[in-house]
């Protein structure tokens, strides 16, 4: 299922194959929250850009438009017609993000419907069974997603808690993926390095769910408010106490440079609404550093964002251009700039494996670091 090709240091290069599809590692997952990405992006354009994996979000769709109605569809695969491998967020970081909507019980976590306020109970069992009605590739177990700056009384108690929702969840997804009605009966679950800053509990933690066997392992509560010195150094402490032989996904992150950071301490799934949401703004990726195309002087500038991007975006239409189409609120320029943002980091993780497998990991991480760094603008 999970193969290390090669090493380079600490950076793994791999490959998982899925019920749904091989995808080669490190990988960075293109965030399709409700199954589409935002900024009139189609899973056309995401396979016409080189996406290997989507990520949907179990509490969105739960909400809207209900779980039972992608079942009923033909699970999520179907419904956004994409046959690659899909992962599935549990809905644990919305226990964080939607603080002032829930209440946190043991047996699970109670919302209200930041849509129409209308009360929603998701547990261990639930969530699985949402996920299992969409059908996903990966599943997420459910978590807690504790604030990163958390009190270290509160963090211990709130990882004891994951740690037991953690065999709830395994026991319910080997409960679904065995019935008849199941539409993907070799759904995977992923379980969840939780801790803070908290060295120690993150790696007794890492430790215990080390020992549930589960298909993959991902870092989560990080980026969620501490500083990147704190999330390098709880990578750094954490990825050893996993399993080498399972995929380690770290939750929510980030930036290139991050990215570039955590593949050099042994992380290979990645995740981040960075590249669409800030695409959607008109601030763009280059290997020069970041743009922002409201700037005057790309008024007249018709060149494209990048020089050499095979993006669709920079293979027809100049700054220029679509500095007008975002300036007019049209569309158009939007979705442009998603797709350029998405195919930079797609291109870059294409990039790092070849780097990996040539052995050159730390020189690339340097040279893309310092063109990164330029801070364009």
């Amino acid at each position: 299922m999970y193969k290390i090709l090669k090493k380079d240091g600490r950076a793994k290069r791999a490959e998982f194959t899925t019920v749904h599809g091989t995808v080669q590692t490190p990988v960075f997952m293109n965030v399709g929250t409700v199954a589409a990405i935002k900024g009139a992006v189609a899973t056309s354009d995401l396979e016409q850009i080189g996406t290997q994996i989507e990520l949907s979000n179990t509490y969105h769709l739960h909400v809207r438009p209900g779980d039972e109605v992608v079942k009923k569809l033909g699970g999520l695969h179907k419904f956004m017609s994409w046959d690659k491998p899909i992962l599935t967020d549990s809905g644990g970081f919305q226990v964080f993000s939607l603080s002032s909507l829930r209440k946190i019980k043991e047996e699970g976590v109670y919302f209200n419907s930041h849509i129409d306020g209308r009360k929603i109970f998701m547990g261990p069992e639930e969530s699985m069974q949402i996920q299992s009605n969409l059908a996903s590739t990966i599943a997420m177990a459910f978590d807690e997603c504790a604030p990163a700056l958390a009190e270290r009384d509160y963090v211990e108690k709130s990882v004891a808690r994951t740690t037991r929702w953690l065999a709830r969840c395994k026991a319910e997804m080997q409960r679904l993926n065995s019935l008849p009605d199941t539409i993907n009966q070799n759904q995977l679950l992923f379980g969840i390095n939780q801790g803070a800053i908290y060295e120690d509990i993150r790696i007794e933690h890492a430790k215990e769910i080390s020992q549930m066997d589960l298909d993959g392992y991902a870092i989560g509560g990080l980026a969620v408010g501490e500083s990147h010195e704190d999330m390098y150094r709880i990578i750094e402490a954490v990825t050893p106490y996993l399993p080498e032989d399972k995929p380690t996904y770290l939750m929510g992150v980030g930036t290139p440079a991050n990215i570039l950071e955590a593949v050099d301490r042994g992380v290979d799934f990645f995740d981040c609404v960075y590249p669409s949401r800030n695409g959607r703004h008109g601030h763009l990726y280059t290997n020069l550093g970041k743009i922002n195309l409201f700037n005057a002087k790309y008024e007249l500038d018709d060149r494209p964002i990048e020089e050499g991007c095979q993006c669709p975006a920079c293979r027809r239409y100049s700054r220029a251009y679509i500095r007008h189409l975002l300036k007019a609120k049209e569309m158009l320029g939007m979705r442009l700039c998603v797709l350029h943002n998405l195919y930079f980091y797609n291109t870059m993780m294409t990039e790092i494996r070849d780097a990996i497998d040539r052995g050159e990991y730390q020189a690339y991480k340097k040279r893309k670091l310092d063109g990164l760094m330029n801070g364009q603008s």
